[in-house]
């Protein structure tokens, strides 16, 4: 595992990427992929606890991903499906707090039961905060924050008091996206060697480390993320100020 546990990133987000090419470049269908990366989720859980990471985010399904064929989407909620009827007892029993990042009304109530029970379930649980963004998209979670913002200025609440002393902070701002009352992500983790960040945690990955491996989602396994620790630990994270080095030079 990573050496220098006092570099550790506290949390760890992922852009899972690759379970089409994946699965053609097998002469599979695209589907296929998507369930060959149901492994993948499970070693990235494992190996974030042998690290002794956090938070894991895992964006899962994006607002865009409706416009994928409707037997690829049926295929996605259905595995998701699979997931929280096979895999929540054993996160519980590991100590994971499970959490969801999106607009969840617009996924079938089924599952949105599902997922509220999960949440209920394991909320209590302190080894891992591991979240999955489902029908998420970055621009909506700002636009959501704002909205909320609105409606506490609005109905006069003591949650918009910071609005009426020094004006608006991003500390305040931050409170009211999804990812409220965590830190921001430390590692962003891409793989499929794709380098874009496909509207996937734009305020809170203003100062991410990122790492990209040109493996596939199905492909990934404990031991690459490790990798991506390690070299995280490598860097030398300056959030906008320069060094003793470049002062020198």
């Amino acid at each position: 595992m990573a050496e220098d546990t006092s570099k550790l990133p506290r949390h760890v987000a992922i852009i899972m990427d690759g379970n089409g090419r994946w699965a053609r470049e097998r002469g599979l269908p695209r589907v296929a992929g998507h369930r060959a990366g149901v492994q993948a989720v499970r070693d990235a859980v494992e190996a974030s606890i042998d690290l002794g990471i956090s938070v894991l985010t895992l964006y899962a399904f994006s607002q865009e991903n409706w416009k994928r064929p409707k037997e690829e989407v049926t295929v996605l909620m259905e595995l998701l499906d699979y997931f929280l009827d096979k895999e929540i007892q054993g996160l519980d029993r590991q100590g994971v707090q499970f959490r969801t990042l999106g607009r969840l009304e617009a996924l079938p109530e089924s599952i949105q039961k599902k997922l509220a029970e999960a949440v209920h379930k394991t909320r209590e649980n302190r080894k891992l905060i591991f979240n999955i963004a489902l029908n998420y998209g970055s621009r909506t979670e700002i636009l959501d924050a704002v909205q909320e913002i609105l409606r506490e200025a609005s109905a006069g609440t003591q949650h918009a008091a910071p609005l009426h002393n020094g004006g608006l902070t991003e500390e305040f701002f931050s409170q009211h996206l999804y990812t409220r009352g965590l830190p921001d992500p430390d590692l962003l983790i891409r793989t499929s060697g794709e380098m874009r960040l496909s509207n996937f945690l734009l305020w809170q990955l203003s100062y991410a480390e990122i790492y990209i491996t040109k493996k596939y989602w199905p492909d990934f396994r404990k031991e690459d993320l490790v990798h991506a620790v390690r070299e995280y630990q490598m860097r030398e994270r300056r959030f906008g100020d320069i060094n003793a080095g470049d002062l020198a030079g």
